[in-house]
């Protein structure tokens, strides 16, 4: 099995994520988070949203199900659809561009007229069983809910971000009407996917989170920032290259100040949590990829099992024009002696495939065979397990007490006595704790345990009273011990 494969077993078997409706035959497209899954992907959100806090952005919550006006205002209504092919003989539907790509053709077909005489000039087959495909439709992306409300259909969102845009004078009045500024949501979105595939990476119900930054169209700059961390680019033209993101503005690499720093605030984010930077590029679309909202847009792209996958886009566009054209509520803000409406730049994560990633890139097998996650301390969704060495012999019971106590200071600590101890310590390698707590016989006199380290096995002793003066990860003698296995 590939990295993937191994990943989705661990993930289901372990109680990270699972296909929904399961006991159903399921449905194509849905996952549910287990146990583990839900703090984890806890524990990533978390980072990116106080990544955004120290930056001064404010907080929405928006409806998920939004009206018609909004979506024709912002253009979803008209253009936001896939060209898709359906097989005459065995009925399976997928994008035309899967479809192209699987017969080695590379051509972008935009209309329904192009994609026409294409299939008409070129034998090109169906992926499943090769009849020839001979025709294109167009299919609409957004869920519809008909005749919903007074006004007419409702839409299910298929990005947060129009909540945002809508919102815009209210937000810009509670910011003290300033610029630039930055709104960010955590929500869902729903897309009705032609052919959901590959678990997390295309769901038809999926997380965002979005940061709309409204800036001064004229300069499109949030702040002056320096980076010395060299990272992967792929300019629209040119070879890729290596350099850090501030020597890429300077050298108009990259557009504005704006989309240069959440570029380089992105990679932060991303590495923080996980994405490994050796497996990490951003990519900037080429005009023909871009959203019909969109003027520019860099991905953050991680390599999963050999493949480029989008896992957060850093888009500039400007929406609030098409509102305020559409509403008749102006969208214009004075900045000195002028009345602008604002650009925006957007930094979208998807959540979903940065959970994916981490949990890819953080896989990996020990020299005993067995499987370890070796997740950023902070991400893991455990921070300690504790054991007794053995169930007998007052261990189990100074275990289950120390459980008790320490789970009041850090509660993202587990316990387990089941199997050899070998087990023990195997079982929580799989799911990412940095750290298992054992109480043995050597302890019972001066009532200390032992402490293992998860990437190198490697074990400390340590008192219990240490252990209960602080949470897990604050503690000062496992903060210099892992400092001390990492050969820091």
């Amino acid at each position: 099995m590939n990295v993937y494969e191994q990943v989705i077993e661990l993930a289901k078997r372990r109680g990270f994520f699972w296909p929904s409706f399961s006991i159903y035959h399921g449905e194509s497209g849905f996952y549910d988070y287990g146990p583990l899954g839900v703090i984890l992907r806890d524990n990533i959100v978390k980072i990116w949203k106080e990544a955004y806090l120290s930056d001064d952005t404010i907080l929405i919550d928006s409806p998920v199900i939004v009206p018609t006006a909004v979506f024709r205002a912002s253009g979803h209504l008209e253009k936001f659809s896939d060209l898709a092919t359906e097989c005459a003989s065995c009925h399976n539907r997928q994008k035309l561009e899967t479809v192209l790509k699987a017969g080695g053709f590379h051509e972008t077909l935009t209309t329904i007229d192009e994609a026409g005489r294409f299939l008409s000039d070129h034998n090109v087959k169906c992926v499943i069983c090769g009849k020839r495909i001979t025709e294109a439709y167009d299919f609409k992306l957004m869920f519809r809910m008909p005749g919903q409300s007074s006004s007419g259909d409702l839409f299910l969102r298929p990005e947060t971000a129009q909540g945002i845009f809508v919102n815009f004078k209210l937000l810009n009045n509670f910011y003290r009407n300033r610029l630039p500024m930055a709104v960010a949501q955590l929500g869902k979105g729903f897309r009705n996917e032609i052919s959901p595939r590959q678990s997390l990476i295309r769901l038809k119900e999926f997380t965002q989170g979005e940061v709309e930054v409204f800036v001064d169209p004229e300069k499109k700059y949030w702040k002056e920032f320096k980076d010395e961390q060299e990272i992967t680019l792929v300019p629209r033209s040119g070879p890729e290259i290596k350099m850090n993101i501030y020597a890429a503005l300077e050298k108009h690499v990259m557009s504005s100040n704006a989309i240069a720093y959440f570029v380089h605030k992105t990679f932060e984010i991303l590495t923080r949590i996980g994405v490994a930077p050796e497996k990490l590029r951003f990519r900037q679309q080429h005009t023909d990829e871009l959203a019909h909202y969109s003027f520019d847009s860099w991905d953050a792209e991680a390599m999963l099992d050999g493949d480029w996958v989008e896992i957060v886009g850093i888009a500039d566009r400007n929406d609030l024009r098409n509102h305020q054209n559409a509403s008749g509520e102006s969208m214009s803000v004075r900045i000195d002696d002028r009345e602008v409406i604002p650009s925006i730049i957007e930094p979208s994560y998807g959540i979903d495939r940065m959970f994916l990633s981490v949990l890819m890139h953080s896989f990996t097998i020990n020299e005993k065979g067995f499987k370890v996650l070796k997740l950023p301390r902070d991400i893991a969704p455990y921070h300690a397990a504790v054991f007794p060495h053995l169930n007998k012999d007052g261990l189990d019971t100074m275990a289950k007490e120390f459980f008790e106590q320490i789970r009041r200071i850090d509660p993202y600590v587990t316990y387990d006595q089941s199997g050899s101890i070998g087990k023990r310590y195997a079982r929580q390698d799989e799911i990412g704790t940095p750290y298992c707590i054992t109480f043995d016989h050597e302890g019972l006199a001066d009532k200390s345990v032992t402490v293992r380290d998860r990437d190198t096995a490697k074990q400390i002793r340590i008192s219990v009273n240490d252990l209960l003066s602080v949470p897990i990860l604050e503690n000062k003698k496992l903060i210099e011990f892992s400092r001390q296995q990492a050969g820091l």
